[in-house]
């Protein structure tokens, strides 16, 4: 129960940091807990529904939402980088925040690069990068037993061409639930 208090707690607080105005946040009690938060906007009547994974009415759960940064599971990076983008932080952070409500799941961070580099070279890169992503998620709370990290190198590519958007593609950490 508390965990659905605190999953409800989180959606309001993205929701309202969105900055919409015209957005009145309801949520929904049931027999046996909350089953959904949904936002309905006042100018066109549209209802966008965000369920959790037990949720029989949208069908949806957070992992699968595209309105939810959870959405989002792959994180590219410049070249010859493993920083991570100011544009992932916040996904990062959504999905370590997940890992902290459900401790029970486990992820595992791929990491890859781009042809370019030695074999070798490519294999630590891609392990830093997925090194990276775990080290930013672990600050928000999640048990590092629930974070694995692997590299892949460019043993994988997404992309089979040679040139810059192709190996731009290949640069990436895949967030696998």
């Amino acid at each position: 129960m508390i965990n659905r208090i605190i999953y409800i707690l989180t959606i309001t607080v993205m929701l309202s940091a969105c900055g919409t105005s015209n957005v009145k946040e309801d949520a929904d009690v049931v027999e046996g807990g909350v089953s959904s938060s949904a936002s309905q906007s006042s100018d066109t009547g549209n209802t966008t529904s965000f369920g959790t994974n037990s949720d029989s009415r949208s069908g949806l759960s957070l992992l699968d939402d595209p309105a939810s940064p959870l959405s989002v599971r792959i994180l590219y990076f410049d070249y010859d980088s493993s920083d991570i983008l100011p544009a992932y932080r916040e996904v990062l952070e959504a999905h370590a925040n997940y890992l902290v409500q459900n401790p029970t799941i486990t992820i595992s961070l791929e990491g890859h690069a781009d042809e370019r580099g030695s074999r070798e070279y490519n294999l630590a890169l891609g392990e830093k990068r997925s090194q990276s992503a775990k080290q930013r998620m672990l600050v928000f709370g999640p048990g590092s037993s629930q974070i694995r990290s692997t590299s892949y190198g460019e043993e994988r590519p997404v992309v089979d061409g040679h040139d810059d958007e192709s190996w731009s593609q290949n640069r990436r950490v895949e967030i696998l639930y």
